[in-house]
């Protein structure tokens, strides 16, 4: 069917005319629950490891560092340039490679590395979901290539929900060109709907909650 004819057919199930412009959106409806800190945070941890997630939540900077040292055990990882990263300790330890030339660099570093390590911009406590704002310091790649993925954030990002990061973050594509969303590990059951992890990335994921 020719597309001039499809399109005749919308406009003339929508009642409008050639040129004409839709209507205005209506305005978005968001609601954000009043959940204190701590219930936020008992909620973000309690929802990865019911997706088979492991959390830790680190008193200090120290801890983290030392709960990811343990983790990695002197394996290769590869580790964004966040900030938050930086302050813990984590870019400096002896197996972590950081700091890439080029895109083509980081993305042989990522296919050899037993674990991407990341911080996160947000944390979404209704569904244990990970935020990443695609940027020079945090690339996207890092969360996805490697089999294992660590994410270190401070628990002050938590927040209540979608609705929540909306509010605060209302025009997404204004300031990254992708926003990714992380809601445990990878998994799909495309295949005779069997449950099977780590196909479309990491299959183990690690949260420290300092």
């Amino acid at each position: 069917m020719p597309r001039e004819t499809v399109l005749h057919k919308v406009r003339t199930a929508l009642g409008r005319s050639v040129g004409q412009a839709p209507a205005a959106a209506p305005e978005a409806r968001l609601r954000i629950p009043a959940v204190d800190l701590e219930a936020r945070l008992s909620s973000f941890l309690r929802r990865i490891e019911e997706l088979a997630g492991k959390t830790h939540r680190a008193a200090t900077p120290e801890e983290a560092r030392a709960y990811v040292e343990g983790v990695v055990a002197g394996r290769p990882a590869v580790a964004s340039r966040a900030g938050f990263l930086r302050e813990c300790g984590i870019t400096a330890l002896p197996s972590v490679r950081t700091g890439f030339t080029s895109a083509a660099e980081l993305r042989a570093a990522c296919v050899a590395a037993d674990f991407g390590i990341t911080s996160a911009d947000y944390a979404l406590a209704d569904t244990g979901t990970l935020v990443l704002l695609s940027s020079p310091e945090e690339a996207r790649m890092i969360s996805l290539l490697p089999p294992a993925h660590l994410a270190v954030l401070p628990r002050d990002r938590i927040l209540t929900g979608l609705d929540e990061l909306f509010t605060r973050l209302p025009r997404p594509a204004e300031q990254t060109s992708s926003m990714v969303l992380v809601t445990g590990p990878s998994r799909t059951a495309d295949i005779e709907q069997i449950l099977v992890r780590g196909v479309h990335g990491p299959g183990e994921i690690h949260v420290i909650v300092v």
